[in-house]
């Protein structure tokens, strides 16, 4: 069960990265449309798992490479935003969220 700061962390990184993600997604990653779709941060505020939605790109894996490679700079960026509610600025992990391919394939194979 998350703490009450857990959750509160994971919005504020949640928001901040959409953001970053939103304003810098042409010049750092080739202008694909990126989501943030969940975060999940450790009890001890020292790395948070961010899951993304990917599209609008002709091949995600480029894209996702390209943001595992961005990573310092992507929470250099975020800890200028956020360094005065957060002490630590937390790991960043990143992960794609495929949950909605998944949907759109199971809805495609119950309309057979």
């Amino acid at each position: 069960m998350e703490s009450l700061r857990q959750q509160k962390v994971n919005k504020l990184l949640a928001k901040e990265l959409a953001e970053i993600f939103r304003s810098e997604s042409k010049s750092l990653f080739g202008g694909g449309f990126i989501t943030v779709t969940t975060v999940r941060i450790s009890p001890d505020l020292s790395s948070a798992k961010i899951y993304l939605s990917i599209m609008a790109t002709k091949d995600k894996a480029i894209t996702f490479k390209l943001i595992q490679d961005q990573n310092n700079v992507i929470r250099k960026k975020l800890g200028l935003i956020i360094g005065k509610q957060l002490r630590i600025v937390p790991e960043l992990m990143f992960f794609i969220d495929d949950s909605l391919d998944y949907a759109m394939k199971i809805e495609a194979l119950l309309k057979k």
